[in-house]
């Protein structure tokens, strides 16, 4: 069973970071309110996958239910005017945005798909699945340069790739 210290060292830039990036500011509230929340469900953690996808998704749920509360409104009517008018903004994907931004995704999942399958495997461990470079080669069992040449390579390939998107 994880200690709780372990719990926050292991996790807090995770954490923070995913905060920050859905409420688009640094909320410790919200950070000790996932670490509570994960404590408490720790017996519904299952060993199958990855315990910082787990904690990640809890502090992504703690996040968007953040934005949901009243709470987070109320604090947010008492902006001021510029920032408000600056805020303003119509919110709705025209079909046009809706199209560009699926043919983006697919050229995207295209690209990562035609890579050799030993990039291929690193750059969605790293880079979708929220791997560490160090985490990555432990469960690759390889060395920490392999796994960063792999990046490093795999990266410059979507670049050519993809150069149009960059």
């Amino acid at each position: 069973m994880m200690k709780f210290k372990e719990l926050v060292e292991n996790n807090k830039q995770n954490i923070k970071n995913i905060i920050k990036l859905i409420t688009k500011q640094e909320n410790e509230d919200l950070e000790q309110e996932v670490y509570i929340r994960a404590w408490k469900n720790l017996d519904k953690y299952e060993e199958k996958g990855c315990f910082k996808s787990w904690i990640c998704t809890v502090a992504k749920n703690i996040s968007k239910d953040y934005l949901k509360s009243a709470q987070y409104k109320k604090s947010n009517n008492t902006t001021s005017d510029d920032y408000a008018i600056s805020i303003i903004t119509d919110k709705k994907q025209t079909p046009d945005t809706k199209a560009i931004s699926g043919e983006r995704q697919a050229r995207i999942i295209n690209a990562i798909e035609s890579l050799k399958p030993k990039l291929k495997e690193v750059i969605i461990l790293c880079e979708i699945q929220g791997y560490t470079y160090e985490e990555a080669s432990k469960k690759l069992k390889c060395p920490l340069g392999t796994i960063k040449s792999r990046i490093y390579n795999a990266k410059k390939h979507l670049a050519e790739i993809l150069e149009d998107l960059l």
